[in-house]
C-alpha cells in the first residue's frame, strides 16, 4: 500500500512540533541500528554458530551500506519528494530488522544489514527537511543540533539497552525491538511531516550513481583491510585502491558530460565542498579511534592501563561521552547562528586536540583526569564538532542542490572513522604490543590523533561563511 503523500504544514507551533517529533523517531530508529548491536555482538557470534569477527563484520557491512546509500539519496529526497524516500527508507529499514531477526545464519544477517543500511541518510534528510521548513536561523539552528545530536547516540542508554537485550532475551530481540521503533516512525513522518521537493522535474543522474557508489565501497573496503594490520591481505587492499580511483575517474567523466550531474564539477571546486569534507575527514580520523579503540583498550589492558572489565569501561567513559554530547548539541545549533558556524567548529575542534593531549599525556597515569577529559573530549566533539560538521553540510549546500553536500559530508564521516581505526591501531599495537606492560603506543596514537585533529583546525580556516545561515551582527 502507497504510503499517503499529502503535504502538511509545519509552519505552526503545533505543526513544528508534530515535524520534530517525526524527524526524532526517524532518527532514533537508525540510531538504534547503528548502537545497540555493538554490546551484542558477542551473543550474536554465540546464537549464530559463527566467531566475534564475522559478527563484527555485520557492523562493517551496515556501515558500509549506509555511507553508500547517503551519497545518493539525499540528492533523489530533492527530486522525488524528502518525506516519500524517508518513509521508504523507514519501511524498508523495518523490513530488514525482521529478516535479522528471524535470519537462520549470519550470512542472510548480513544480507538484513544491508537492506537496514538504506537508511543510511536519515539524519542528513533531516536537516534538509528542516532547512525547508523552518527560515529563523536561530530556530532552525536549535531545531538541527536537537536532531544532530541524536545521531550521537541516545545518551548511552541505547548502547546499555542492546547489552541488557542480548543477555535476557537475546540478541533477536534488539533487531525486534528496532523494527517496532521503525514503524513508530513511519506513522509519526506520515502524520507529522510535509512534503518538500526543491528540485522536482529533474532527472535523477543514476550513471552517476554507480561509479561513485563503487569508488566510495572500493575505497572503504581497503581501509578495512588496512585496520586489520598483520592479518591483511595488502594485495586485495591495493587492488581495491586501484578500484577506487579508477572509479572516480569514470564518475568524474561521467559527470562532466551529464546535463543534471549527481555532483557538479564545479561544485566539487568548491571552498564550500572539499574545505568542510576535508575538515569532516582529518577530524575523524584524528577522534573517533581514539576514543572508541585507543582509550577503551588502554583502560581494560591489566598490563599497561586499568584493568578494567568492558562494563565498567563503557559506563564509565563512552556513557558519559554519548551523555553529554546529546546533552550539548542543542546548544551548539542554537549558538552557531549567532557566533558563527566556524568559530563553534573551532572552539570544538581546538577543545578535542588539548584534551587528547592531555589524556596522553597525563590521564594514562590517572584515572580521575582520563575520565575528566572524556567528559570534555564529549563536549568539545561529540557536542559541538560533530553537530556544526553535519549542520555546515546543510547550510553550505547550493540552494539549487542540496542534497549533495549531505550526503559527501556523511560519506566522510565513514571514511575518516575507517581511516582512524587503521592508523591509531596500528601506532597502538607497534608502541604497545599484546601483553606488554609499555604505555608508549597508547601515549603516542592518542598524541597522534591530537595532531591530526590539530590539522582539521587548521583547515577549518578555509572553510567560507555560511552568511544566510546567520544572524547578522
Amino acid at each position: 500500500m502507497t504510503p499517503d503523500l499529502t503535504v502538511r504544514p509545519a509552519k505552526t507551533a503545533a505543526g513544528t512540533a508534530a515535524l520534530m517529533t517525526a524527524l526524532l523517531a526517524a532518527c532514533v530508529a537508525f540510531q538504534l541500528n547503528a548502537s545497540m548491536l555493538s554490546p551484542a555482538l558477542v551473543t550474536m557470534a554465540r546464537e549464530l554458530h559463527t566467531d566475534e569477527a564475522a559478527a563484527g563484520l555485520s557492523q562493517t557491512v551496515f556501515f558500509t551500506a549506509c555511507a553508500m546509500f547517503s551519497l545518493f539519496l539525499p540528492r533523489f529526497s530533492d527530486i522525488a519528494g524528502r518525506r516519500r524516500v524517508l518513509l521508504w527508507m523507514l519501511v524498508t529499514m523495518a523490513a530488514g530488522s525482521v529478516l535479522a531477526a528471524l535470519a537462520p545464519d549470519i550470512a542472510v544477517l548480513d544480507i538484513a544489514r544491508v537492506i537496514q543500511g538504506v537508511s543510511g541518510p536519515v539524519v542528513q534528510i533531516s536537516l534538509l527537511t528542516l532547512r525547508s521548513e523552518i527560515s529563523d536561523p536561530k530556530r532552525f539552528g536549535t531545531l538541527m543540533g536537537v536532531v544532530t545530536a541524536v545521531n550521537g547516540g541516545i545518551a548511552g542508554v541505547d548502547a546499555i539497552a542492546g547489552g541488557w537485550l542480548a543477555d535476557g532475551f537475546g540478541f533477536r530481540s534488539i533487531f525486534w525491538v528496532i523494527a517496532v521503533a521503525a514503524l513508530v516512525a513511519v506513522a509519526a513522518v506520515a502524520l507529522g511531516c510535509p512534503e518538500s521537493r526543491p528540485s522536482a522535474g529533474t532527472p535523477m543522474d543514476w550513471p552517476g550513481v554507480l561509479p561513485l557508489v563503487v569508488s566510495v565501497a572500493a575505497l572503504l573496503m581497503a581501509v578495512d583491510q588496512a585496520q586489520k594490520l598483520g592479518a591483511a591481505n595488502w594485495p586485495l587492499a591495493a587492488g581495491l585502491l586501484v578500484v577506487a580511483v579508477v572509479a572516480f575517474a569514470v564518475f568524474w567523466r561521467v559527470e562532466r558530460g551529464s546535463r543534471h550531474p549527481l555532483v557538479r564539477i564545479s561544485d566539487l571546486r568548491q571552498r564550500s565542498t572539499w574545505a568542510p569534507l576535508l575538515t569532516t575527514l582529518l577530524t575523524l580520523t584524528g577522534v573517533f579511534a581514539t576514543v572508541n579503540g585507543v582509550l577503551m583498550s588502554y583502560v581494560q589492558n591489566e598490563q599497561a592501563g586499568f584493568g578494567m572489565d568492558a562494563g565498567v569501561a563503557s559506563l564509565l567513559f563512552l556513557t558519559p561521552f554519548a551523555l553529554v554530547g546529546w546533552l550539548v548539541g542543542p546548544f551548539t545549533g542554537r549558538l552557531a547562528p549567532v557566533v558563527g558556524y566556524r568559530r563553534m567548529l573551532r572552539w570544538g575542534l581546538l577543545g578535542s586536540a588539548v584534551a587528547m593531549a592531555v589524556m596522553a599525556l597525563v590521564g594514562v597515569r590517572s584515572l580521575p583526569v582520563m575520565v575528566g577529559c572524556t567528559v570534555l573530549l564529549g563536549v568539545t566533539y561529540a557536542g559541538i564538532a560533530n553537530i556544526v560538521l553535519n549542520l555546515l553540510g546543510v547550510v553550505l549546500a547550493p540552494k539549487d542542490h542540496p542534497g549533495f553536500l549531505p550526503g559527501l559530508i556523511s560519506a566522510a564521516f565513514g571514511l575518516g572513522a575507517g581511516l582512524s581505526f587503521a592508523l591509531l591501531s596500528a601506532v597502538q599495537v607497534t608502541g604497545s604490543p599484546q601483553g606488554s606492560s609499555s604505555a608508549g603506543g597508547y601515549v603516542s596514537a592518542m598524541l597522534l590523533g591530537a595532531v591530526v585533529v590539530a590539522a582539521a583546525f587548521a583547515a577549518s580556516f578555509l572553510i567560507p561563511q555560511p552568511r544566510e545561515a546567520e544572524v547578522a551582527h
